[in-house]
């Protein structure tokens, strides 16, 4: 019996432990405002292809002629990837168009919602599901 018990609890531990990552990825909420919607015209500088969120580097030419760095956060790379985004789709020097969620502490930080190409197409860069953006949780992949 005391066997079966420490097996029972090393398995629950474990799944536990498994667990943590997921648990420690954030909800939309908690980092950006849905109230907040931005839309930014700029350049991509650099492209991180990273777990768990992806981030999108943009330089914004603001109306004083100063330039403002934004980061920009978009899905997973593999999900990303298999909605059609590529390297070559948001290579460095690329014009865009993105449509998303300011950060909630007002930083030049945002959630991308959709990336607009220069050729017109749009990619969906934000993440569906729980902890989206409200009106993205059921936009499947």
């Amino acid at each position: 019996m005391q066997a079966v018990l420490s097996t029972g609890f090393g398995l629950g531990l474990g799944l536990l432990l498994a667990a943590a990552p997921a648990a420690a990825h954030h909800a939309f909420s908690a980092e950006f405002d849905a109230t907040k919607p931005v839309q930014l015209r700029g350049t991509i500088t650099r492209m991180e292809w990273i777990n768990p969120h992806s981030w999108i580097h943009l330089e914004v030419p603001q109306e004083d002629g100063s330039v403002e760095s934004w980061m920009i956060e978009a899905g997973p790379a593999g999900v990303l990837v298999r909605r059609g985004w590529t390297k070559d789709s948001v290579a460095p020097g690329t014009e865009v168009l993105v449509q998303g969620y300011q950060a909630r502490d007002g930083s030049n930080r945002a959630n991308g919602r959709d990336v607009t190409l220069p050729d017109g197409s749009r990619l969906f860069a934000g993440s569906p599901g729980r902890g989206a953006a409200p009106e993205d949780r059921d936009r499947a992949d």
